[in-house]
């Protein structure tokens, strides 16, 4: 099944795109995707875990372009399957998400980007989870102490599953292009990719994107 290829969305100054509902609508980060490219420069290494996690040194990262693809129902592909397991060995599969919203959000703690989101993913998650979307983490490199210490330093209580062998990653190589971090995605109730967002997660657009995939859009 081929990869979606998202177009391009206009620059934030302009007007959004209109267009029919079975066209994919796209949006564009603002100057959060400038953060996105600071984040290349490295940063010293820290004593402490706890640092590491709030400094990071972005090894081997390489950056998102900042897209923000939204899919229309008849051009979503087949429903998510995938197996991983949480950090404390709790087993996760998609088949257990059914008739729920669900955010996905691919990290580690080297990744710049990814604590400027972690403070607004963890907002979103509190916000919704009454309205039972369910949220976690995609954690591609870390050991079970590194995350944990970026989990308390920015204030993460969504789980995230250790992902170090890929078996996720691969399951979801049609949407997540590899060691592109972070990558955030919402499956509609039926398992399927709703949006994608390619880079820094903006607060209000990922709301927005949530938002949808619970009113059925």
């Amino acid at each position: 099944m081929s990869h979606p290829t998202p177009r391009r969305a206009p620059l934030p100054a302009l007007p959004a795109v209109a267009g029919t509902p079975s066209r994919r609508r796209f949006l564009r980060l603002s100057a959060l995707s400038g953060a996105a490219a600071v984040a290349l420069s490295g940063c010293a290494a820290n004593d402490s875990l706890a640092q590491q996690a709030n400094a990071g040194d972005n090894k081997n990262f390489i950056a998102g372009d900042g897209s923000v693809a939204q899919y229309a129902k008849n051009e979503r592909k087949d429903p998510v399957v995938l197996t991983g397991k949480l950090f404390d060995g709790t087993a996760v599969t998609s088949a257990a998400w059914k008739g729920q919203v669900v955010v996905l959000n691919f990290w580690y703690a080297a990744c710049s980007p990814c604590r400027l989101e972690a403070p607004r993913l963890e907002a979103l998650y509190r916000e919704f989870k009454a309205a039972g979307v369910l949220f976690y983490g995609v954690n591609l490199r870390d050991r079970e102490p590194e995350a944990a210490a970026f989990e308390r330093t920015f204030g993460v209580t969504y789980p995230s599953m250790e992902d170090s062998g890929g078996a996720v990653l691969l399951a979801m190589t049609k949407y997540v292009p590899p060691q592109a971090v972070p990558t955030t995605l919402v499956l509609d109730a039926t398992g399927r990719v709703a949006s994608r967002i390619l880079g820094l997660a903006d607060q209000g657009t990922l709301k927005a994107l949530i938002s949808d995939a619970l009113a059925g859009k």
